[in-house]
């Protein structure tokens, strides 16, 4: 059995896009003296360092020396080519960063590209809080104060994506449907909100108008007219895009809208300019790594708990977005890309917040097995041995419950308490009584899906993850207190 092209290359390193305007147009199939292969295109060469680029936009560097003689000649024919390309590709590439920042209203951009920049300072110098940190993903995120202006509109959401703490996109929202009919706070607060007015769709559709219109205007400004394409993955957020380059940069400016036509939301995306070229599809991840990347990620401590770890938070905010928010996460833990934004599209999420479950799962679930991943879904009572098949094979479970206020009440003591136990046989005693005293009401209005992401055979516990940011990342209750809130419905997505 092969071993994945990627972890034959020893030694290999990560890197970003660095000399995207020297890249060639032409995928080939690379090959390295053990047979294992990968289609990719030819970036750079330098010395006996080699830049190849998958068909996702990642960029890996190795010894030219690793690849088969055919793939070595043909490395060696192209370097003159290569090295001749001029480091711009366009006259939008004259635009000085600094002018660029000028219009865009930020300093986002500066003489090293993004790709190629530290995560964490370009985060500093936008002043993105960290929302999440893992084995070997991170992301910044800030729900921006109504004063702050983006190219003459106000962001709701500006989040930064990294890969081994390089950045790999940034994704801006601006006018939409959940956040203009936000709640009165985050996590357990964004239960409380008011019904939007019956004119919801027309305040949408006129800030998302204003919001559009200030955005090119600003771009078009400073970089030209821009390209309509066609960018995302099918059956999860594949749209129409208005797109300007600049440096290996592709800004994405989305006007998505339902399948209704009903307006969604006002979406920027920057990404490298060679994934815009491949429409925004992702390339697969094997089974094999993904596999291995769970299993590793499973963590078993002395006291009986067993908890999966490196699974990426992401903060829905102050609206009804934790369907969405929930399968971002599960996605990207099983090497997915994704947002919420987009997939609260997908499932047809109302104004303020509340998704279609059906909807969103059934497109979810085509994306999904369209990268050779299973998607499964099943109805039943919550016990622990169910729980503890998917955990221990490393897969979360997206679990849809209701969490009420005495559910949360619970949890949040439960998990601050749980940190000082010493005595677990005592503590074992007190969650069985507490747990078989407890009557916990159900309350259609808190309707929630949250990750299962671990348990406790020893003292019957469960533990679970809200998308409310670091603060609910691990949260603990019994298996008999949740059984009350359950909603007994359940998806995996599986390797």
């Amino acid at each position: 059995m092969k071993l994945p092209f990627l972890r034959l290359l020893l030694p290999l390193v990560m890197i970003c896009l660095g000399e995207a305007q020297a890249a060639t147009t032409e995928l080939r199939t690379f090959t390295n003296a053990r047979g294992a292969s990968i289609k990719a295109r030819l970036v750079g060469v330098k010395g006996d360092q080699v830049t190849i680029q998958r068909e996702d936009g990642q960029n890996f560097v190795l010894p030219l020396s690793s690849l088969s003689p055919a793939d070595q000649a043909y490395i060696k024919a192209a370097a003159n080519s290569l090295s001749a390309v001029p480091a711009s590709s366009g006259p939008q590439d004259k635009v000085e960063p600094s002018a660029l920042n000028e219009a865009i209203g930020a300093a986002l951009f500066a003489d090293e590209a993004l790709w190629q920049s530290d995560a964490a300072a370009v985060a500093q110098r936008l002043q993105l809080p960290q929302e999440s940190k893992t084995q070997d993903q991170s992301s910044y995120r800030l729900y921006p104060k109504p004063d702050l202006k983006w190219m003459g509109a106000h962001p709701y959401s500006v989040a930064l994506y990294a890969q081994k703490d390089k950045v790999t996109s940034l994704s801006l929202v601006f006018a939409n449907k959940g956040d203009l009919f936000g709640a009165k706070g985050s996590g357990e607060m964004h239960f409380d909100k008011d019904t939007p007015p019956e004119q919801a769709g027309k305040i949408v559709r006129e800030a998302m108008d204003k919001d559009l219109q200030a955005i090119a205007a600003s771009l078009t400004k400073l970089l030209g007219e821009p390209r309509k394409e066609r960018f995302g993955e099918r059956g999860a957020g594949r749209m129409n895009m208005q797109r300007w380059d600049w440096r290996g940069h592709a800004l994405l400016l989305a006007d998505a809208q339902s399948e209704d036509k009903e307006p969604e939301y006002v979406g920027l995306q920057i990404v490298p300019s060679a994934f815009a070229d491949a429409g925004g599809k992702a390339a697969k991840v094997s089974d094999a790594q993904v596999r291995e990347f769970a299993r590793s990620s499973l963590e078993r401590r002395p006291n009986g708990d067993v908890v999966l770890k490196n699974i990426p938070m992401v903060d829905q905010g102050p609206k009804g977005y934790c369907a969405p928010a929930t399968v971002e996460r599960a996605m990207r833990f099983m090497g997915m890309p994704a947002d919420m934004y987009v997939l609260a599209n997908a499932g047809s999420s109302g104004y303020g917040g509340g998704t279609s479950l059906v909807r969103l799962f059934d497109s979810v679930g085509r994306l999904i097995r369209s990268k050779s991943r299973s998607f499964d879904s099943w109805q039943g009572k919550l016990e622990l041995k169910d729980v503890a098949r998917w955990i221990d094979r490393g897969i979360p479970v997206m679990w849809l419950l209701q969490s009420t206020e005495e559910f949360n009440k619970i949890a949040n003591r439960r998990s601050e308490e749980r940190r000082n136990v010493s005595d677990w046989a005592s503590w074992k005693t007190r969650i069985e009584s507490e747990s078989a005293q407890a009557k916990l009401p159900k309350d259609k209005e808190t309707n929630h899906v949250v990750l299962i992401i671990g348990y406790n055979k020893d003292t019957g516990e469960m533990a679970f993850s809200d998308s409310w940011g670091e603060r609910f990342v691990e949260r603990w209750i019994s298996f008999a207190e949740a059984a009350q809130i359950s909603l007994d419905g359940y998806y995996a997505i599986g390797f």
